[in-house]
C-alpha cells in the first residue's frame, strides 16, 4: 500500500461538497486536505451556507470560542438538525468536544451528536502537547501520526460507539457512531490523508444512498405498476 493513501476506500470526485466550519481554528488546513483529495471545500460561517453539503468538518481550535460563535451566528441548531438528519460530520480536537454528548469543564451546550463523554485539556496545557503513532485498524498500515495539542480524550462511550484508536495506555482518542467521526488529535496537521479519505468515503456513500433514495421515491410515485406485476413484497 502506498503511504498516506486510504486502503480499499472509494475514489473521490469534485462532486463532493464538504463544508468546513470556519469560525476559529485549523479550518484552512482541513480545506487543503479536502482539495488534495479532489473534493470541494466550502468555508461555513453562516447558516445559509450549510445548504447542499455532503459532509461537514468541525476543526480543532478553542472549543469555548467556537461554541460561542456557533451560538452567536445561529449555527448550533442548524448544524444539529443536519447531523441528526444524517449528514456525515468529522470533528477533530475541539470539534470532538463540541460533538460529544457531554464535555467536562465546558460551560456550553454541546451538539450531542455522538454518545461519548470527553475531558477537555486531558493531557495538560500547551507545553504538554505531543506527537505519537497510532494503530488504527480500519486504516491498515502504517501507523497514523497523531498530533495532540491541548487535546481531549474520551472518558466514556455508549454501546453504539465504535472506538477506532487508543493510546498504549488504553485511552480512547478516536471514535465513530453512524455518521459522526471524531478524533482527539489533528490529522489535518500531518501529510497523512487517510482519515480524511475515510470521512470522504462516508460522505460519498451517504450521497449515493441519498440519490438512490430520491430515485426510489420518484419511482414509487409513478402510476401503473401494481403489486404482483413488476414488484413484490418482501
Amino acid at each position: 500500500m502506498e503511504l498516506n493513501k486510504p486502503r480499499e476506500f472509494a475514489e473521490f470526485s469534485s462532486s463532493l461538497k464538504i463544508g468546513i466550519l470556519a469560525l476559529q481554528g485549523a479550518f484552512v488546513e482541513h480545506a487543503a486536505v479536502c482539495h488534495r483529495l479532489k473534493a470541494e471545500a466550502k468555508l461555513i460561517r453562516l447558516p445559509e451556507e450549510l445548504q447542499g453539503l455532503d459532509g461537514l468538518i468541525i476543526p480543532g481550535g478553542e472549543s469555548t470560542t467556537i461554541g460561542r460563535l456557533m451560538a452567536e451566528y445561529h449555527l448550533t441548531s442548524a448544524i444539529k438538525e443536519l447531523i441528526f438528519a444524517g449528514l456525515p460530520v468529522f470533528g477533530t480536537c475541539a470539534g470532538m468536544i463540541l460533538l460529544a454528548k457531554k464535555a467536562t469543564d465546558l460551560d456550553l451546550e454541546t451538539l450531542g451528536a455522538i454518545d461519548i463523554e470527553v475531558r477537555r485539556n486531558a493531557f495538560g496545557r500547551q507545553v504538554d502537547s505531543f506527537e505519537t503513532y497510532l494503530d488504527i485498524p480500519l486504516l491498515g498500515e502504517p501507523p497514523f501520526p497523531g498530533v495532540f495539542i491541548r487535546a481531549p480524550w474520551i472518558e466514556k462511550a455508549g454501546p453504539e460507539v465504535e472506538i477506532l484508536a487508543r493510546l498504549p495506555s488504553g485511552v480512547a482518542v478516536a471514535a465513530r457512531q453512524r455518521n459522526v467521526l471524531v478524533t482527539a488529535f489533528h490529522p489535518e496537521l500531518t501529510s497523512d490523508v487517510r482519515l480524511h479519505a475515510y470521512f470522504l468515503d462516508l460522505a460519498a456513500r451517504s450521497q449515493q444512498e441519498g440519490a438512490l433514495g430520491k430515485r426510489s421515491s420518484i419511482e414509487e410515485g409513478i402510476p401503473g405498476k401494481a403489486l404482483g406485476e413488476e414488484q413484490c413484497e418482501e
